[in-house]
């Protein structure tokens, strides 16, 4: 006989699972104390990186079933929640949903509803990727510049350039600037890219 679990999340300590516990309850299900694994920890953080969640997998077994009351208790992002079904899907649990008429996401009407979540997860992805593209490239448009500020300003690469014509050693240079002697090497090789191209 299939034993039944629950998962119960909220995200904030003044928070607390009693009403999903109820809304299990008048949903039909019986769940004994000991199944029924509650937790408090923020939606953001994926389902394996829970510690109440790691322990519910690890008591489960094939056969049994996990109901939640909706999907987020499953994971931070649609993504994440279609893995963690099909990690339990493959371990022979099937997980009901409350929140889509106590539907098994394992079946194959399931599936097909996860299916439609994650293209719609994706969709919202890649509009996001293109969202933060288009800001980048209005960005380098308007004058902004990406990427770490130099260590060293024009002034002070000038001086370095003369400490080396000079034949101050690297460190010695490096030591005199406060600075790498990893930034020393690069501030030489970019001098010397800009004496090639100036030859040429």
């Amino acid at each position: 006989m299939s034993r039944v679990f629950a998962y119960c999340r909220v995200s904030t300590a003044d928070q607390n699972t009693k009403n999903q516990t109820m809304e299990i309850k008048a949903a039909g299900f019986a769940i004994e104390k000991h199944r029924l694994f509650e937790e408090n920890i923020s939606g953001s953080m994926a389902a394996k990186q829970r510690s109440g969640f790691v322990k519910l997998i690890d008591r489960m077994e094939e056969g049994d079933v996990l109901v939640v009351t909706k999907l987020d208790r499953l994971g931070r992002n649609a993504m994440d929640v279609r893995t963690t079904v099909e990690q339990l899907a493959n371990s022979g649990i099937r997980v009901h949903c409350l929140a889509l008429g106590g539907v098994d996401l394992t079946s194959p009407a399931g599936k097909m509803t996860m299916q439609v979540i994650a293209a719609v997860a994706e969709f919202e992805r890649d509009l996001l990727i293109e969202r933060t593209q288009a800001g980048i490239i209005r960005a380098k448009a308007a004058g902004k510049k990406f990427g770490r500020p130099p260590t060293l300003n024009t002034e002070e690469r000038a001086a370095v350039f003369e400490r080396l014509d000079a034949g101050v050693s690297i460190a010695e240079i490096a030591r005199q600037f406060k600075t790498t002697r990893q930034t020393i090497m690069r501030v030489r090789k970019a001098g010397l890219r800009q004496v090639m191209k100036a030859s040429l």
